[in-house]
């Protein structure tokens, strides 16, 4: 998910720079890495302030991407842990109230890691179950330093869904390189995303990113070692996720759906270890 509005560039035209294809390779948690850090999402209530900060920075604003959401704060309408998992709601109401309102007619989530935790290189799964619903654009990510403007500082989107095509799944780097396209990425057929929960993982190493679905590859981006415009990726990333609405990737809204949820049951980091 891009933080800002790119133009239009097909991944068949992005994919032939340093990528290689993956043919249902296996991409689980390698044998040598231990778990760093996670969020299992025990308990009832909101989420854990400890390692989850709320994105609001552009709700006055207006979202990147031509989004419609206004992503609200502590609030268990949008944001709730219960049953063992996090839920992200994303509802149609307007908090006219909320000192940083923007006008939007749609409310929503945004949680990151950060300023509480940030890794270089490893392996990252999280699983969940997708909103189902025309308009939903969920997505499970990563940016680089914040004194880093975007996209020098790298991207790298594990997953997001166009609710739209909902069995789509699409994984994503962004970079210097590609700034003014919509990235190098690839994607994969899931048929039962938004019904079935689904581990989504992304192995990132100094010489490689690879982003699967279940523990299978699909995307693959090597270093091209010819610096930081191509890749920015031996820097310290946090995590995000969110539930967008509408915007340039998830198109015409169905208001029907909602309030229409996404489900997330884990969210685990592994390093290598010492």
């Amino acid at each position: 998910m891009s933080i800002h509005t790119v133009a239009r560039m097909s991944f068949a035209v992005a994919f032939s720079l340093y990528v290689t294809p993956l043919l249902a390779q296996s991409n689980s948690v390698p044998s040598d890495y231990r778990l760093v850090w996670s969020d299992e999402f025990n308990g009832n209530g909101l989420p854990d302030p400890q390692k989850w900060v709320y994105d609001t920075e552009a709700n006055k604003t207006g979202w990147y991407n031509n989004e419609k959401q206004y992503y609200a704060v502590k609030r268990v309408e949008t944001t709730k842990v219960e049953n063992g998992k996090l839920v992200i709601t994303a509802r149609k109401e307007r908090l006219t109230t909320a000192s940083d309102y923007g006008g939007q007619a749609y409310t929503s989530a945004r949680l990151i890691t950060r300023g509480k935790a940030s890794w270089t290189y490893g392996y990252y799964e999280i699983r969940a179950r997708l909103p189902c619903g025309a308009g939903t654009w969920p997505a499970f990510w990563m940016l680089g330093p914040g004194e880093i403007p975007w996209p020098d500082n790298g991207e790298i989107d594990i997953m997001e869904q166009d609710g739209n095509a909902p069995s789509k799944i699409t994984g994503t780097i962004h970079t210097k390189a590609t700034e003014g396209t919509f990235g190098i990425g690839g994607e994969t057929t899931i048929r039962d995303a938004c019904g079935k929960f689904h581990t989504y993982n992304l192995t990132w190493t100094p010489k490689e990113i690879s982003i699967g679905v279940d523990e299978r590859g699909y995307f693959s981006y090597q270093n091209p070692g010819k610096g930081t415009k191509n890749w920015p990726f031996d820097t310290p990333h946090y995590l995000l996720i969110n539930l967008a609405i509408g915007g340039d990737m998830a198109g015409k809204i169905n208001d029907k759906i909602f309030p229409v949820s996404m489900d997330i049951d884990y969210v685990r980091v592994y390093q290598k270890a010492d």
